[in-house]
């Protein structure tokens, strides 16, 4: 079993809103890996970085906070 295997089987035991969190997150990151990265700024580097750490960390922002943020950031 690879630790992608591990990781699935662990998310499948949250609730189904934490699944849908955490599968948005993983879509926007792999959305973001195949893109080519030198285009991001320093700073931009920077603050992946500190997302990745706290994401790390279990530190997440609140359903509302996200909603709040989509709206605003939508194409």
């Amino acid at each position: 079993m690879t630790k992608l295997d591990r990781a699935i089987a662990k998310l499948r035991e949250l609730p189904v809103e934490e699944q849908e969190r955490v599968a948005e997150m993983i879509i926007a990151w792999t959305a973001l890996a195949s893109q080519e990265t030198d285009r991001l700024s320093d700073d931009a580097r920077a603050a992946v970085r500190v997302g990745l750490e706290q994401a790390k960390r279990g530190e997440f922002v609140s359903d509302d906070q996200m909603e709040r943020f989509w709206k605003r950031n939508r194409a």
